[in-house]
């Protein structure tokens, strides 16, 4: 049976699949596809190669040296939209994740009484230097979070700071030499920053939107068109990774353990673990099991391409001036987002799949965003910037 679809016409065009990915936790569930065998079973051979930064990683996917990657979702979608780089038509094969990044302050702030977003705003309202936060991408998931939960305490990111681009396996020892007050980033570099006791976790991402999509499974367009019975075949092996990560405890630590060799994430198990499992330390004395922690699949919502996930995005980049006009929302997301053949593997691998292209999210805010009105979503926004030629 597990072989059966790729015979005659269903057989991948492609066998041997390049997929690039970070060294990032929520990278997981496509390096545990290939190290489990999932995708020979799907009739491929995943070919993993380890990325440096994201700009990186988007350079070999335009120019085909990689034919996937583990993506951020803003990353594919600036690129369709042109932003810092000539559009070109981008796909969004699945979700990868939810929750599991955070924001992290340095303990330089926590020792002058920053400890939260209030005392953040309040110290740079009263300070006499502009503060310094980093991101991992212009217009990634980092950026935009970092955003939002900035401008929710009344800071404008682009007016009140600076604002800087760091790798993400770059955060904490930059963090540590005081070239920076803060950073937004996947784990498991606030963890170390934690852990090395540079940084405090002020905030995790699922505080800021619970619930949120992670990172993407990307590929271009073009390469999805000539390839859809290999991505098919990607999607189904990545969908049973990401069931079998969160079948168990001893899955992820199994995980864990895999993740932590220099091969993938090449960093401290410990630092990987514990937020595998959703235990927290602040680094300031807090500790907690949270409630939302990284899933990889959580029977399938977690993985589902929503549109309205795709179209929050766009409408941060045009918030915050990336963007230069508004776009038709809805359109750009349907073509990007391949939900057609996101469901053909779902049915492939088991896995339940929405029947609805839209989902209801309730942001840190108290906004609500459920794809409804975009334009309306926009302007609603007390802090926000027009389109600058020099923003992306």
């Amino acid at each position: 049976m597990a072989h059966a679809f790729i015979a005659g016409s269903d057989r991948p065009e492609k066998t041997v699949i390049r997929a690039g990915f970070m060294p990032l936790t929520d990278c997981a569930s496509l390096v545990m596809a290939s190290v489990l065998g999932l995708d020979d079973k799907y009739g491929i051979k995943l070919e993993l190669a380890r990325q440096h930064s994201w700009s990186g990683m988007r350079d070999r996917l335009l120019q085909g040296e990689i034919d996937a990657a583990h993506v951020l979702y803003g990353l594919l979608y600036g690129v369709e939209n042109g932003i810092g780089t000539a559009p070109t038509r981008m796909a969004v094969l699945m979700n990868l994740s939810r929750n599991g990044q955070a924001i992290t302050l340095s303990r330089a702030l926590a020792s002058q009484g920053v400890t939260d977003l209030g005392t953040l705003a309040a110290a740079m309202r009263r300070g006499t230097r502009r503060f310094t936060f980093a991101h991992t991408f212009p217009t990634g998931n980092h950026a935009m979070l970092l955003y939002y939960w900035l401008a929710a305490g009344g800071i404008d990111p682009v007016r009140d700071a600076q604002v800087v681009t760091v790798p993400p396996s770059q955060m904490a020892v930059n963090l540590a030499a005081g070239h920076m007050d803060g950073f937004c980033a996947g784990e498991p570099w606030s963890a170390r920053a934690q852990l090395d006791g540079s940084g405090f976790t002020v905030a995790t991402s699922q505080d800021i939107w619970p619930d949120h999509p992670g990172k993407a499974l990307g590929a271009t367009a073009a390469f999805v068109d000539a390839n859809p019975h290999a991505c098919r075949s990607l999607i189904a092996a990545v969908l049973e990774a990401g069931r079998w990560l969160d079948a168990s405890e001893e899955n992820r630590d199994a995980a864990a353990e895999v993740l932590a060799s220099p091969a993938y994430v090449n960093a401290d198990r410990r630092a990987i673990a514990a937020r595998l499992h959703g235990e927290y330390d602040n680094g300031l004395g807090r500790r907690w099991i949270d409630p939302d922690p990284v899933r990889f699949h959580d029977d399938g919502e977690a993985n589902f391409p929503y549109l309205s996930d795709a179209m929050w995005f766009m409408t941060q980049h045009r918030r915050w001036g990336l963007l230069r006009d508004n776009v038709d929302y809805a359109v750009v997301a349907g073509r990007v987002n391949r939900v057609g053949l996101y469901r053909e593997a779902a049915v492939l691998a088991g896995v339940p799949a929405s029947s609805t292209l839209m989902r209801r999210s309730v942001l840190m805010d108290g906004k609500v965003w459920d794809g409804s009105d975009p334009d309306t979503y926009i302007s609603s926004f007390p802090i926000r910037r027009e389109y600058c030629a020099t923003s992306s």
